[in-house]
């Protein structure tokens, strides 16, 4: 109903009481009559539904895509009747300044920027909600909270699918397990839970406020047929009161239970106001109750447009609306249009400072849209790029997660942009991705190549581990492991697999090896004391008598001393001392010095052999080859310098003196020959 209608209805009810009959039976007759047409006016009205209501309460917050709170979603409180009945313009201020107080809403729970936290700040968040707020007052958060964390869980699943499918796996075989998920899954369970208990309670609630207030509709029924009865009308009317009051705090009913009860309610209470057949003076007062309630709504309006909090503002104001319409009462017709002028004038104020708010913090967010347009050119940047190796992908990738990281630290959005903006990013991860992804399909059969390769090397390790050459496997094993070193990456499944077996074969060589040597080391030392003590013996030896004899007996010490055997490497040098021994004993012979030197020398082979070195060998075949080469050659070039000498004596000193560096070099020539020869015949 609007104000302006109030005042004519009331005018038609005066029009009907002065012109009722002055005897009681005319007017008990008149007054049925009147009752009568009151009704079927009164069932033929149609009152404003809760929907109508609370659209003109809430239509401009419905119009800017504001939801609306929980608690109101399912159920609307029924306001009080106008009362008609004059009370003292100071109890009429309380009550209204009560009621406004009472209606401030309750503190707003802050939303946080949940697209910048990390997944467990996300599920903190959600448990402090759920065990510290309102259930009822959190869903927005707790949507808000789920949509960001399962981004950013979905980005990471994907990613590990591309990567488990990049490594050969069957998309049937992909699982992935992430315990923080679970414990979020688990939060999100207990809000669901407590909040599926909250509105069952709250329904059963709504019920029995509805079979309150049905019983209050049939106590202002039995009041019409008071009025007719011995009771005075001031002690129904403060009946009436009662149950007005008791009305007021009856509680929220069912939604779709509102306009039946609201307007059986009203109909009576109609009825029973124009039974009481109020006088002008009466409903002048009450009209005077409901213009200072309203002025204090007016009053309450103004200091809102002071608050700071422009969004607390705005909330209070669809509550101070709602009163307007649905708890006061109508106004004088003189006193309507300006009460609600003055209304709608600070309405219009906290709307305005609500909007200025709101282009500020979007203006804000153009901030944060630049930044995250910077990171998507970013990644798309880097997705653009070729890859070459596995050390490049892996610093990529790592370059990606620092910008997936910044992306979503950066804030919101303008809400206009936020999918595109949303949509842009995933692409751009989504592209980096399927190249990566590419890279290692294109390195797949590769690694397969390089496993065949290792298989092979391990088969080599296994069939030679047991082998009893040592000299010869032991270059086997060195070089095996030098071609591992070459061969690149296998795949992840297998590479821990092949490099256990690898390295148990080769180490099992190397412990028998080992073995072996520490073993040999011994007798090495045995070796050692009696090529010492034999020295001794050669260094002591002196030469009587017959030349042959004393050459034999050197030779017997020099064969005495190769069957000791091999002494430890770091003793070696003994070997030296032996042979500067025999320089002594042959220097005493006055042997032939090509005789002497090769004897030293068998010496020096049987040492070579029996260290069983090959290497040494080899190198000292190739120094006697080198030497008998440089010597021919020395040998030639003297040989051509005689060409400048053809027409001098040969008693020249200069002549003399290359014809005898000649000789000299071809006997030293036929020595060295000599040794090549017995090394040569080692191989």
């Amino acid at each position: 109903m609007s104000e302006e209608n109030v005042p004519q209805e009331d005018a038609q009810r005066e029009k009907a009481i002065e012109a009722k009959p002055t005897n009681k039976e005319g007017a008990d007759e008149n007054l049925q009559e009147e009752i009568a047409s009151l009704e079927a006016a009164a069932n033929n009205t149609q009152l404003p539904s809760a929907d109508e209501i609370e659209a003109e309460a809430l239509d401009e917050q419905q119009q800017e895509g504001a939801t609306q709170d929980d608690d109101t979603a399912s159920e609307i409180a029924l306001g009080d009747t106008p009362s008609e009945e004059a009370s003292s313009e100071e109890t009429s201020k309380e009550t209204s300044k009560e009621k406004v107080e009472a209606s401030t809403p309750e503190k707003e729970i802050p939303k946080k920027d949940y697209q910048s936290m990390s997944k467990e700040e996300l599920l903190e968040e959600l448990k402090s909600l759920v065990e510290t707020a309102a259930i009822q007052k959190i869903k927005d958060h707790v949507d808000e909270i789920q949509t960001a964390f399962d981004a950013q869980f979905d980005a990471e699943m994907t990613e590990a699918k591309e990567a488990f499918l990049a490594e050969g796996g069957n998309v049937i075989d992909f699982r992935y397990q992430s315990p923080l998920k679970k414990a979020f899954n688990e939060a999100y369970y207990d809000y669901r839970n407590r909040r599926s208990k909250y509105y069952q309670n709250r329904q059963k609630n709504l019920k029995k406020n509805e079979e309150i207030r049905n019983a209050l509709v049939e106590e202002v029924k039995a009041l019409r047929d008071e009025l007719g009865g011995a009771e005075s009308v001031n002690t129904t009317y403060n009946k009436f009161k009662d149950i007005q009051e008791r009305w007021h705090n009856a509680g929220n009913i069912p939604r779709d239970r509102y306009n039946l009860v609201w307007n059986n309610y009203y109909h009576h209470v109609d009825a029973f106001y124009e039974l009481l057949h109020l006088n002008r003076e009466f409903r002048d007062k009450h009209f005077q109750d409901n213009l200072a309630k309203k002025l204090q709504l007016v009053e309450r309006a103004e200091e809102l447009t002071q608050e700071q909090d422009v969004h607390k503002a705005f909330k209070e104001l669809q509550l101070l609306h709602r009163m307007w319409k649905e708890e006061i009462g109508p106004v004088a017709k003189e006193y309507s249009d300006e009460i609600w002028e003055a209304f709608s004038i600070a309405t219009k104020k906290i709307h305005d400072a609500r909007d200025a708010k709101q282009q500020e913090i979007e203006k804000s967010w153009e901030g944060n849209l630049e930044v995250k347009k910077e990171i998507i050119e970013k990644i798309e940047a880097i997705a653009g790029q070729p890859l070459t190796s596995h050390n490049a992908v892996q610093n990529k990738i790592k370059e990606v997660e620092a910008l997936r990281e910044a992306f979503f630290k950066a804030g919101k959005v303008p809400a206009a942009v936020n999918e595109k903006t949303w949509s842009g990013f995933k692409n751009a991860v989504r592209s980096f991705n399927h190249n990566k992804n590419d890279f290692y399909k294109s390195q797949k059969r590769e690694q397969y190549d390089n496993l065949n390769k290792k298989k092979a090397l391990i088969q080599i390790a296994n069939d030679n581990k047991d082998n009893e050459d040592f000299t010869t496997t032991i270059e086997l094993m060195k070089k095996i492991q030098a071609d591992w070193k070459k061969i690149g990456h296998v795949p992840r499944k297998d590479s821990d697999k092949v490099w256990k077996e690898f390295k148990e074969a080769c180490n099992h060589f190397f412990d028998r090896l080992h073995a072996s040597k520490k073993k040999a080391n011994a007798g090495e030392e045995q070796a050692f004391e009696k090529k010492k003590a034999l020295l001794e013996t050669v260094k002591k030896l002196k030469l009587e008598g017959d030349h042959n004899a004393n050459l034999e007996l050197i030779k017997t010490h020099i064969k005495e001393w190769k069957a000791i055997g091999r002494v430890p490497y770091a003793k070696k040098k003994i070997d030296d001392h032996f042979n500067k021994a025999l320089d002594q004993l042959f220097s005493k012979l006055n042997i032939d010095k090509k005789e002497a030197e090769l004897i030293k020398y068998d010496n020096r082979m049987s040492t070579l052999a029996d260290a069983n070195d090959q290497r040494a060998l080899e190198k000292e075949r190739f120094f006697i080859q080198k030497k008998v080469q440089e010597i021919k050659s020395e040998i030639n070039q003297l040989e051509n310098n005689l060409g400048f000498f053809q027409h001098v004596d040969d008693d020249n000193p200069m002549v003399k003196e290359v014809h005898k560096n000649i000789a000299k070099h071809k006997e030293e020539l036929e020595l060295w020959q000599a040794k090549y020869r017995k090394i040569k015949a080692m191989f």
